[in-house]
């Protein structure tokens, strides 16, 4: 068949439309632009108008801080609540305040569903006014398959093996009657659902001695509990009868253990300043050592409500009944130095939901107090166990006073609640997981029980060697190193398995790092700048 020269014409210039809409486009690719935010932690939205219209890739990655009603907001950086970092009404907390609003911008076309803290590496989006379009990224870290291989064994064996697991928890009402009084759940359906959810929760962490709050008064609870973890691990548990009965809708403290590791000495303390039957007491002894210790764990009054004269919310960021907080940290002290002779035993951990932040007044108090902190204590400032309105805090804490401290191989919040949408509840779905069983994670914290004054002191031989281009450690093979943000965002933990370990720092952004180094039950803390 012959063309026309006129077809011809016509087939060679749309050939070379083609070619050269190929070409344009492999231009734009090539030419977009990769953008480093030299400090995420004072990025703010308003620093991507000059982008507006463009497609651009990160080199940072950037996490998810909200994905309520299957909208997502994210950041460079992971959005704390204010005064879980600074104190309350301060000039830190104002600016804080700032940085968190304008720190978060919504990023459109997300598919599938994606936890809150999950990270998204090699992103790629077109900016537009106000939002971001998601074009491209991969998605890491903090995904319920993550979680489901369980918790984070590096950190609670961050100091050596522990021979105990503690675990306090949250239920967020769980009833095992009286339901329908508009806490809990609404009948027995739904009940049969929360038990599922949380006895698989439970079982997963598979602690030795569990600290529960928020659990219906009377036994049949804690008996229900301590039932369904004996058929679900294999291990004998029983609990710790308060001699209470059931009242309504009512919740309480309480204590669940195997039996074939943990034993309770002594009598259980009752601590009912403020919200009654909320704050306990009790000496454990680890059966194979025979070693002691006082677990103390706490429901403290929360922020709801608007309460009057000292009690009102001050609007310093500690919310509503603040005061009332306080003095029931003080009568956690009272009781710990009342009891500490009867029951013979000088070490205490101190858990549960106290309803304030880490530097938050009821907080300080304790630590002021002598006990130490070990959310903030072995990861700085990125702990957390609550999340709400793109913040992250803990309210689930975890102390110890400093003789127990030696004993505490490591702690860490396991992320299977707070991070998950409020639809996934047992109430909400039809979700079988043990996701989102409760709105507060549970914190664990492992102990290696031993007689601490017979040890020998130990004498501190690790050096810290800091020039631009690398770290070099020396003599603390065996140890553990941490690199967190100035802000205590965890950017990398590694193993040292030698006595000259070098990490090179050229692959970290320039700013403020916080190095933490364990060794020999010893904890060092080095600040280091990039440049």
């Amino acid at each position: 068949m012959t063309h026309t020269p006129y077809y011809l014409l016509k087939q060679y210039i749309k050939r070379m439309v083609c070619l050269t809409s190929m070409i344009l486009l492999s231009y734009a690719i090539y030419a977009q632009q990769t953008i480093h935010i030299n400090n995420p932690e004072t990025w703010v939205k308003t620093d991507l108008n000059t982008y507006i219209g463009q497609t651009v890739s990160f080199s940072n990655h950037w996490y998810v801080c909200s994905n309520y009603g299957g909208k997502y907001t994210i950041s460079p950086r992971r959005i704390y609540t204010p005064t879980n970092q600074v104190l309350p009404g301060s000039s830190d907390y104002s600016s804080t305040l700032s940085l968190n609003y304008n720190g978060t911008i919504q990023i459109t076309g997300i598919a599938g569903y994606h936890r809150t803290g999950e990270i998204l590496r090699n992103l790629t989006v077109k900016v537009n006014n106000g939002s971001l379009a998601f074009v491209s990224g991969e998605w890491v870290g903090n995904s319920r398959s993550d979680l489901e291989r369980g918790y984070d064994s590096l950190s609670i064996d961050y100091k050596g093996k522990h021979d105990v697991l503690v675990c306090a928890m949250n239920l967020e009402y769980y009833l095992v009657e009286s339901f329908g009084t508009g806490y809990g759940p609404d009948d027995a359906s739904d009940h049969a659902k929360q038990r599922a959810k949380v006895s698989k929760a439970l079982a997963k962490i598979n602690a030795d001695l569990y600290g529960l709050v928020e659990i219906e008064q009377g036994q049949s609870a804690l008996n229900e509990i301590a039932t369904d973890l004996t058929r679900y691990t294999g291990r004998t548990f029983t609990y710790v009868n308060d001699g209470g009965s059931a009242n309504g809708s009512y919740t309480k403290a309480g204590y669940v253990y195997c039996s074939d590791v943990i034993e309770p000495k002594g009598s259980l303390r009752v601590n009912n300043t403020g919200v009654r039957n909320r704050k306990y007491m009790q000496l454990f002894e680890h059966k194979q050592s025979g070693e002691r210790f006082i677990y103390s764990i706490n429901h403290f009054k929360a922020k709801s409500g608007s309460g009057s004269g000292n009690d009102a919310d001050q609007g310093d960021g500690q919310g509503s009944y603040n005061a009332a907080r306080v003095k029931e940290s003080a009568s956690v002290l009272t009781q710990y130095r009342n009891n500490r002779t009867l029951y013979q035993e000088n070490d205490i951990l101190i858990m549960g939901d106290l309803n304030a932040y880490g530097k938050e007044d009821p907080i300080r108090l304790l630590v002021d107090s002598g006990m130490i902190d070990l959310h903030r204590y072995f990861h700085a400032d990125s702990s957390y166990s609550y999340t709400y309105r793109n913040e992250a805090g803990y309210l689930d804490h975890a102390l110890c006073n400093s003789t127990l401290l030696p004993q505490v191989t490591g702690m860490v919040a396991y992320h299977i609640n707070s991070d998950e949408l409020d639809q996934y509840t047992y109430d909400k779905s039809n979700d079988q997981t043990m996701f989102r069983s409760s709105d507060h994670d549970p914190v664990l914290v492992g102990l290696k029980l031993s007689a601490v004054s017979t040890l020998a002191p130990i004498v501190n031989t690790m050096d810290v060697l800091l020039n631009r281009s690398d770290i070099c450690i020396k003599n603390a093979a065996g140890g553990y190193l941490r690199i967190y943000s100035i802000n205590g965002n965890l950017i990398t933990q590694k193993k040292i398995d030698s006595d000259l370990f070098t990490l090179h720092t050229g692959t970290l952004p320039c700013g403020m790092y916080i190095i933490h180094l364990f060794h020999n039950q010893q904890l060092k803390r080095v600040k280091m700048l990039v440049q």
